[in-house]
């Protein structure tokens, strides 16, 4: 986007056009004691290609030529251009959704198809037209559990992301919402003892993800059993959606909250991201956000509408199911384009990679001494490894060798201390591996 500025004359215009004389009167309902009265200590103004300069000073500060071992909601994929080329069209590229929806059939449609991507992949019977973030999704599927069942307790495994659980936290806060945490086993799954001990008829909802935080795979459909004995209602998580690919998707769910990152979006530091929920179509009405739908125009044509908008600047305020006041629909296009790209087989074939450096990643550390598995569980692409010293220790030294090491779960889990969680993806190479691990030999091999 080119850098335009105003000139003196042309503010005068606009004021003049919206019957002002300064641009102070713009803010005269703010109290003159809240407002500043000094000159920000920001720097002076800039040309055009002052801008450019700065920016890409500030792009070579980016870690070019690291090889990266981290995930826990955040992966790094291969991606298609084409996907960027699509995004930046005038058609898609915008920073907020439609509001006169069906004039806008072109996004009608790719939302529409977006969820049936979700659909598919999800093992459920309707998606929303995707939310902020899976975080977001997650609580909002909470929430959507405690509305059909009028129930207040939420049953959550403490091997969801720790991050995940503080979002729901902040929206239980005042929402007179009981959580209670399920502590996880040797396998690094939900303990299923504790939970059938815990789940009651004033449960709403059981809460758990899949791969977990761990990187392990949950027993999704013996915890759906125990939360259908107490006519709760199974809430699953998914933040790596890579691992649809390869493993079963959780058709047992009552709710499925996916984050879609690793479907064509980079790590972009954080964001943005493109949450969405499925679910079984009994309850589509208690579905958060927006729902594009297929139908027939006066001349039988095919067409796209907006089935339901449940939000409130649509519906009466207590009639709504969400305060999100839009969906991350550019996001979601980059997921559908993706998919669109890779189909099943490619879709398969990426899972597998993951799962295959993953073992690889998993082996070669296991032969260093004093590193071992933290969890017995199966994983897909993230495992946690316990190391005979401190975590950041190990990767104070590894950045020395341009190497992004694991993420420390003591901060989290104050159990696992030394211990680190690693992801490996499709974009790792076995030469990266093998570098990761010799590094860390070195740096073991070296005295505290």
């Amino acid at each position: 986007m080119r850098y335009l500025p105003k000139s003196p004359s042309e503010r005068r215009q606009m004021l003049d056009a919206i019957g002002v004389r300064s641009v102070d009167e713009l803010f005269a309902s703010i109290p003159e004691a809240l407002r500043i009265d000094h000159t920000l200590d920001l720097p002076g103004p800039m040309s055009e290609a002052e801008l450019i300069r700065y920016f890409r000073e500030r792009a070579a500060e980016n870690s070019v030529g690291y090889t990266s071992f981290l995930g826990a909601g955040v992966y790094n994929h291969l991606r298609s251009v084409v996907t960027d080329t699509i995004l930046l069209r005038g058609e898609f590229l915008t920073s907020y959704t439609p509001y006169q929806a069906e004039i806008s059939q072109g996004t009608l449609q790719a939302i529409f198809e977006f969820q049936t991507l979700v659909c598919q992949l999800t093992g459920q019977e309707v998606a929303n037209a995707s939310m902020w973030d899976g975080s977001t999704a997650t609580t909002e599927a909470v929430l959507m559990a405690e509305r059909i069942t009028r129930r207040r307790r939420i049953l959550v495994a403490r091997s969801v992301h720790p991050e995940y659980r503080q979002v729901l936290a902040t929206y239980a806060r005042n929402l007179d919402m009981h959580i209670e945490e399920i502590g996880y086993t040797t396998w690094g799954q939900m303990d299923l003892q504790a939970l059938g001990a815990s789940v009651d008829n004033q449960t709403a909802a059981v809460l758990v993800q899949s791969p977990n935080f761990f990187g392990v795979l949950e027993p999704v459909p013996q915890i759906a059993q125990i939360a259908r004995g107490a006519e709760a209602l199974t809430v699953v998580a998914i933040a790596e959606g890579v691992s649809l690919g390869a493993v079963r998707p959780p058709v047992e769910a009552d709710i499925v909250a996916l984050e879609t990152q690793s479907f064509g979006m980079a790590p972009s530091f954080g964001g943005p991201y493109a949450g969405v929920i499925a679910a079984r179509e009994k309850y589509v009405r208690q579905l958060p956000g927006r729902l594009a739908g297929q139908t027939i125009d006066a001349k039988g044509r095919r067409g796209f509408c907006l089935t339901l908008a449940t939000r409130e600047q649509h519906i009466r305020r207590e009639r709504a199911t969400s305060n999100i006041c839009t969906n991350q629909a550019l996001c979601a296009l980059a997921a559908t384009v993706h998919l669109c790209l890779l189909g099943k087989q490619g879709l398969q074939e990426m899972a597998e990679q993951n799962i295959a450096k993953a073992q690889f990643a998993l082996a070669e550390l296991e032969k260093l001494p004093g590193v071992r598995r933290v969890f017995k569980g199966p994983i897909f692409n993230e495992f946690a490894v316990h190391f005979p010293r401190s975590v950041r220790l190990i990767n104070a030294q590894l950045l020395r060798d341009k190497i992004i090491g694991p993420l420390p779960l003591g901060p989290h889990y104050p159990e696992l201390t030394k211990c680190g969680l690693l992801c490996v993806t499709e974009t790792t190479t076995r030469e990266d591996i093998e570098r990761l691990a010799d590094a860390v030999r070195e740096t073991l091999a070296v005295p505290v």
